[in-house]
């Protein structure tokens, strides 16, 4: 029998065979044509106290004789089943509890073969129950955790005690409990009762200072409290929680991890550290890490870390290339992790990296990937020091050379030279997308980049310029400034009078007057009047109505359009300069004063800076003016000075490709009332009315900015 060879183990030692050949009880009723027709089932298995673990054979029909042996190196027991095929599902089983690693059946020349792989040797018992064979897998010797005595179950008193409890909440809303040890060794076993969590630590002991209860409700985790104590000598941490939750542990030198994390409903990102930090960075980092592999269970108790690798890498389906300087043990206990974050958790429990190629991964040492990664860096650099030089002459079609030789190099300084404005730019040891030994030059008058380099930097500058060097997409940029007028007015006047023709018309007091009185309250400016005249032989009564309604709408719409690059500005104009005098005072006795023409600019502009997205929208930063000429105002020394009416708006826009939006608007409302009248006559009912002005007022302006971009795409070419 061939024995596979396993990460980090020759095999160089000897092969021992121990045959063990055993009767299982079967029921005398069953046949041996039954037998012969049988099939394996289902494997179950659980963890038993004392480290041991229960693996269940279910097969369709009672067994009856099996053969079972056990080899070293590698540690593994075999059961053969004779007359019994294979109908599991998978091939292999990962249990990986106690010393336990995994399960798989293989099934050849009438017999399935059921193979347990272990951690270490370890002893074994069989028992059966109808059609199921329980195989019963002890936990194993371990590294300095018995006695030397012959009694294997006396253990090695211990002086490991517990140092320090601490608490974290991690960003994805778990809880980390971290227990520090005084020394390395310490033997940590993890189990969910329920709604709590259990840590039993066999070999350590919890000094009477850290034996309090702990309240971490405020930390917004499933962890609700820790209540650490003292148990027959030992360390127990229960752990009380609060909804549904994960848990998993790990181990590193003094230090001992559990995490619990809220349950979801669907599989989440699972956030992780780098590599190699502390194991208090197990989760919280600013940015979370996707994990995407199949779930596995890990229980391990000091085993080699090369083991785990392997375990991974069948679990995985890659291949896994560890560096010989890849050593160690781990614990580990992963419920329903990820294979991929459980591999990280294990290289930053042992500060170790891993770099992936394809389906095999490389594990070693962080120094010794960044070593081997610097040497990689400083080969090429020396390759680069050593290849030849050539020259390339890059012509620029959309582009500017001088521009560009500036991108390139990032600190380049053009400068004027004879024969064309050349300039140029080199002797850096910092020179952006070129070599330490490239240069690059440009000429005005072709266009042109002059471009001195290695092969593999030219190619790559080539590259970026079929990518720079493309034309520009246009803009047309399209604005309708309207400005809306309304004006409203109504006047009501009366004019009202008695004339005593004769002049003899009595007042009240007996007094005779040559003419009547009268009511003067007339419109402004009436479109209309109405004269009522009463006449006798001496006296006139005269009555007339005036009256004015004025109603006057106006619209001026202005349309600039320009067309322009993206990401360059586009201004234009159009409009007046109003000429208007100016007068210079005198400063002296008998100079004469001195007149000056000036002018003033009334100008209609747009002025506006288009930025094409990547999703096809414009983005505007834009200015629109228009001005007016109001009134003039009489200049005292002769001439009219102008009064300037402004509007402008300047506003940045994110706009849809052909879209029209209204950028900016402004709304004047004035209204006045008045009313002139005769005191105390002009407040009588009705009768009043004879002794009134009233007019009424309204005017509304509305100034609105349409703005409408539209993309002119152009063509590449070449």
């Amino acid at each position: 029998m061939t024995a596979n060879k396993t990460i980090g183990e020759g095999m160089g030692t000897k092969r021992h065979w121990v045959l063990t050949m055993g009767a299982l009880a079967v029921g005398l009723a069953t046949s041996l044509s039954a037998m012969a027709a049988n099939v394996l089932q289902d494997v179950r298995y659980a963890s038993a106290p004392g480290g041991k673990v229960d693996i269940t054979l279910q097969f369709a029909e009672p067994v009856g004789d099996v053969q079972a042996f056990t080899t070293d190196t590698p540690p593994r027991i075999a059961v053969d089943i004779p007359g019994t095929t294979n109908g599991l599902s998978q091939r292999r089983v990962v249990i990986g509890s106690g010393a336990t690693s995994a399960v798989s059946a293989v099934e050849a020349g009438g017999r399935t073969r059921v193979v347990v792989d272990l951690f270490r040797p370890a002893g074994y018992t069989t028992r059966s129950a109808g059609n199921l064979l329980v195989l019963t897998v002890d936990a194993g010797a371990q590294p300095n955790s018995l006695a030397t005595g012959s009694d294997p179950t006396k253990k090695v008193a211990s002086d490991i005690e517990v140092a320090n409890i601490d608490f974290r909440r991690g960003e994805n809303g778990s809880g980390r409990v971290i227990l520090r040890f005084s020394g390395d060794g310490a033997a940590a076993d993890m189990r969910n009762e329920g709604s709590r969590v259990v840590v039993d630590v066999a070999n350590a002991s919890i000094p009477e200072s850290l034996r309090r209860r702990l309240d971490v409700t405020d930390f917004a985790t499933p962890v609700q409290s820790l209540e650490p104590n003292a148990n027959a000598g030992s360390t127990r941490l229960v752990i009380n929680t609060n909804g549904a939750f994960d848990s998993m542990a790990y181990q590193t030198g003094n230090e001992y991890v559990i995490e619990v994390t809220p349950k979801r409903a669907a599989p989440t990102a699972v956030v992780a550290g780098a590599p190699g930090r502390a194991a208090g960075a197990v989760a919280g980092d600013a940015e979370a890490k996707r994990y995407a592999g199949r779930p596995v269970t890990f229980n391990f108790q000091d085993v080699p870390v090369r083991t785990v690798l392997q375990l991974i890498a069948e679990e995985s389906g890659l291949n896994v290339v560890a560096a010989d300087t890849v050593q160690g043990n781990v614990t580990l206990r992963l419920i329903n992790v990820p294979w991929d974050q459980a591999m990280d958790i294990v290289l930053r429990a042992k500060q170790l990296d891993k770099r992936r190629d394809g389906n095999v991964i490389w594990v070693a040492p962080q120094k010794e990937i960044a070593d081997f990664e610097k040497a990689v860096a400083d080969a090429r650099i020396a390759n680069e020091e050593r290849e030849p030089l050539i020259t390339e002459y890059i012509p620029i079609n959309y582009g500017n050379a001088e521009e560009i030789a500036s991108l390139l190099t990032e600190d380049s300084k053009s400068a004027s030279g004879a024969g064309g404005g050349g300039g140029g730019a080199g002797g850096q040891r910092t020179r952006g997308f070129l070599s330490p030994r490239g240069s690059v030059s440009f000429d005005n008058r072709t266009n042109t980049l002059l471009l001195i380099d290695i092969a593999s930097k030219v190619a790559e500058v080539r590259n970026l310029l079929a990518t720079l060097d493309r034309p520009v997409d246009q803009v047309l940029i399209e604005a309708r400034i309207v400005v809306a007028t309304e004006v409203f007015a109504r006047e009501l006047g009366v004019i009202f009078g008695v004339q005593d023709r004769t002049g003899t018309l009595a007042n009240s007091n007996g007094t005779t007057t040559d003419s009547g009185f009268a009511v003067d309250l007339p419109a402004t400016t009436p479109a209309g009047a109405l004269n009522l005249s009463i006449l006798r032989q001496d006296i006139a009564l005269e009555l007339e109505l005036s009256a004015l309604e004025e109603e006057g709408r106006g619209e001026v719409v202005s349309n600039p359009r320009v067309i322009t690059a993206n990401q360059r500005e586009a201004v234009i104009r159009q409009g007046d300069e109003v000429a208007y005098l100016t007068i210079q005072p005198v400063t002296t006795p008998g100079a004469v004063a001195t007149a000056t023409v000036e002018f003033k600019e009334v100008l209609l502009e747009l002025k506006v800076t288009p930025t094409i997205t990547q999703d096809g929208r414009v983005y505007l930063n834009l200015a629109v003016k228009k001005d007016e000429v109001s009134e003039l105002i009489a200049n005292p020394a002769g001439g009219f000075i102008p009064q300037i009416a402004k509007r402008e708006v300047s506003t940045a826009v994110l706009i849809d490709n052909g879209q029209t939006v209204v950028v900016g608007g402004v709304y004047e409302f004035k209204s006045r009332d008045d009313l002139r009248k005769v005191p105390f006559l002009g407040d009588l009912p009705v009768l009043g009315n004879l002794f009134k002005n009233k007019s009424k007022g309204m005017e509304k302006a509305e100034l609105l900015i349409f703005v409408t971009p539209r993309i002119l795409q152009v063509a590449h070419k070449g």
